[in-house]
């Protein structure tokens, strides 16, 4: 199974990120305008947390709070599990499953180079079994 510096590679490495301080206001702007659905807290490249829309919703909407006067170290979730690039899709599929949560930063030397999802774990789960798959069918064939 290929590693996560593969997948990276073929997505790319943007990270998007926020300050602890902007409001939720300006997260889910962020958010929309890059069409994803989490963005890194970070602050002078050092990761704190990750800001979800799901933490939104939970943590904003339910409770009664305001977007546009909440900041985004409220509701973040803290000290996020993070991946190196050598890690490999199978562990990082574990490590979702196991904390419910869908993104994970990927960190190199303290710094952080990129993220990725659950759907970019999924994608190249499927892409391997239809490789597999097809390299079994030729096999049968010859």
């Amino acid at each position: 199974m290929c590693q996560v510096k593969h997948l990276l590679e073929g997505k790319g490495s943007d990270v998007y990120s926020i300050d602890p301080d902007q409001t939720v206001l300006e997260a889910l702007q962020h958010m929309a305008e890059h069409r994803i659905g989490a963005l890194l807290v970070m602050r002078n490249e050092k990761l704190l947390g990750i800001i979800s829309e799901r933490d939104y919703a939970r943590k904003v909407i339910l409770l009664g709070q305001h977007s546009n006067d909440t900041p985004v170290k409220e509701i973040m979730s803290s000290t996020p599990v993070s991946v190196t690039p050598e890690e490999s899709v199978e562990a990082c599929m574990k490590l979702c499953t196991e904390g419910r949560f869908r993104h994970l930063p990927v960190e190199q030397s303290g710094r952080v180079v990129g993220v990725i999802s659950i759907g970019d774990l999924v994608k190249a789960v499927i892409d391997d079994q239809a490789t597999e798959i097809e390299q079994l069918q030729r096999y049968i064939v010859s």
